[in-house]
């Protein structure tokens, strides 16, 4: 991930998902706030139903994709050196661990869903398998064998606060089945995960490099102390502004959908979306 698109592939993926999230959990909710129920992922109404499962094969698809640059470009196929696993390529390696966890998640949902293979999960195991791909994720940038100090250290350890707000929404969604706030914290979050991969690769490895560092060999140098910490400064306002940004977009959606489905359920997405929901619950 230590390049432009090995951030913007990874931060694509969960801001599209993180959209979608938010905009079904606000649509839920408005339409009836007495049947709401936490889901972990959503299917996609209409399309006599041939894109219900849409969300989990982009979850797939994507993550796969990703795992095989991480293991086979990235690496070179050179796995080995002395019988033991390449020093070189740790941080690959590590990537493509957390990477594997959320395709796990996508094929045991799927498989859930649509074979016999495994028993119909309830959201809230599903929500806990997703947890634990969250938690793959913190311990892999919190504990990670690439040591990232100074302003590149900055960027991912406020990634590492968001990917830790990721877990306790999406815990506190499984354990709270009905909380409206618990699953739309998780959509949020999941947006801004994605925008702040975005934001390091655009800072880092792009043309918005703070003034008085510059990306050198393998990471980011800053020429004194005073620019590492202006560019840190700048960090904190990015992340304020994207925080800032996600909110009001999340306000604007759910002034939308209270007036477009709000006690109406004679409404086209609205019946898809319950057909396509219980449709999940009988299967």
């Amino acid at each position: 991930m230590g390049s432009f698109p090995g951030h913007a592939l990874p931060g694509t993926l969960f801001l599209v998902v993180g959209i979608w999230h938010i905009w079904c959990s606000v649509m839920r909710y408005a339409s009836n706030p007495k049947s709401y129920r936490v889901r972990v992922w959503n299917p996609v109404p209409g399309f006599d139903g041939r894109l219900k499962y849409l969300e989990l094969y982009i979850i797939a698809i994507g993550t796969f994709i990703d795992m095989c640059i991480e293991l086979l470009y990235s690496t070179h196929l050179k796995f080995f050196v002395h019988g033991v696993l390449n020093p070189s390529h740790m941080n690959d390696f590590e990537h493509a661990g957390m990477l594997l966890m959320f395709f796990v998640f996508s094929v045991v949902a799927l498989l859930s869903e649509k074979s016999s293979f495994i028993p119909s999960l309830p959201e809230g195991a599903l929500g806990l398998i997703a947890a634990m791909a969250f938690c793959a994720e913190y311990l892999l940038f919190y504990f990670h064998s690439t040591t990232h100090k100074g302003l590149e250290g900055h960027y991912h350890l406020l990634l590492v606060l968001l990917v830790g707000l990721c877990i306790v929404s999406v815990v506190s969604g499984a354990l709270m089945p009905t909380s409206f706030p618990a699953d739309l914290c998780s959509g949020v979050a999941m947006t801004l995960q994605g925008l702040w991969f975005y934001q390091t690769a655009f800072t880092l490895y792009g043309s918005m490099m703070p003034e008085g560092c510059q990306f050198k060999g393998s990471g980011i140098l800053c020429r004194s102390v005073d620019s590492e910490v202006r560019g840190q400064l700048l960090a904190n306002f990015q992340l304020f502004a994207l925080v800032f940004c996600v909110l009001g977009g999340v306000a604007v959606l759910y002034s939308f959908a209270a007036m477009r489905f709000g006690g109406s359920t004679s409404d086209d997405f609205i019946l898809s979306s319950q057909t396509a929901e219980n449709g999940l619950d009988h299967e």
